[in-house]
């Protein structure tokens, strides 16, 4: 069998969380797909935990350890390994309904316009909460994109994108830079967004559980520990998306990185230079606020 898609899912010390995933991917009613795990460097017994479960041959998993460097750098590698038509990132926290690989390659058989979107966007549900993370998107099989979407709905939340792999390794990988754990990972999606759009499928495919030490709750201690993957990030969220709103957040937090980071020339290196001098007062004032 050719397997349509990947889930890829990176892991770092997480072998008390992976047999819930395990379970729903045993669960799925279609097998049509592919289990890769990134072991970013762990020491808590996970390779051999998977060993095992190779050994049970219910899912087809694809097991690839890896010096720690981050989930940035574990996506880099998932990126360059995945061979099948489409992937999709579940955390090592979270889980996927049964019917999910159903869903997605019923959904992607029947759109006939492929070649004209980057992939598929569909739905996270937070299991704490109870709900939907966010709100629903438009119609299914509508063409859009996150700008766009945003510019509707303003934040309409966590949701899961279903890459076509072709497009995702189009688009610059995450930078890595020594001694920092983590890029945004929407770092990438902006790219691949800026280039071409997704097409909306409203149906839950991950089962999202936010752990207290994950990298959503402890997003603020991360700018200190990685100033140049945000440094990164806001660089690009300057340009797009094109939502002077956001710009303006992004131009201010581009500020405060380039000087947490030690970048002396952020102004000469600024992709809105004009942008990035009438909000310095502003961007020097939330780095003192902040240190």
């Amino acid at each position: 069998m050719n397997e349509l898609i990947t889930v890829f899912t990176p892991s770092y010390n997480r072998k008390h969380l992976l047999p819930v995933l395990y379970n729903s991917l045993c669960k799925q009613t279609d097998k049509n797909f592919v289990w890769m795990i990134i072991d970013d460097g762990s020491s808590d017994g996970t390779q051999e935990l998977v060993k095992s479960w190779q050994e049970e041959n219910n899912v087809k998993i694809e097991y690839v350890y890896k010096k720690n460097g981050g989930m940035h750098t574990a996506h880099n590698t998932a990126y360059r390994l995945i061979k099948t038509e489409l992937n999709v990132c579940v955390d090592s926290d979270d889980s996927m309904p049964e019917d999910a690989i159903e869903k997605i390659t019923e959904f992607w058989g029947s759109f006939d316009r492929k070649n004209e979107v980057a992939g598929i966007l569909a739905l996270d549900f937070d299991i704490n909460k109870k709900e939907i993370i966010g709100g629903k998107l438009p119609s299914d099989k509508t063409i859009t994109t996150s700008e766009k979407l945003i510019k509707k709905y303003g934040d309409y939340g966590d949701k899961k994108f279903i890459y076509r792999t072709e497009i995702i390794n189009s688009v610059n990988e995450y930078p890595e830079y020594e001694n920092e754990r983590l890029v945004p990972l929407s770092y990438k999606y902006w790219l691949v967004d800026r280039k071409m759009p997704v097409v909306t499928l409203n149906e839950v495919v991950c089962l999202v559980d936010y752990q207290p030490n994950g990298s959503t709750n402890t997003i603020k201690k991360q700018y200190f520990q990685s100033p140049k993957g945000f440094l990164a990030a806001k660089r690009e969220l300057m340009v797009y998306p094109r939502i002077p709103k956001n710009q303006i957040k992004s131009a201010i937090h581009y500020i405060f990185f380039s000087k947490l980071s030690g970048e002396k020339h952020y102004i000469k290196k600024s992709p809105k230079k004009l942008l990035t001098v009438l909000l310095l007062p502003l961007g020097i004032m939330y780095y003192k606020k902040q240190t």
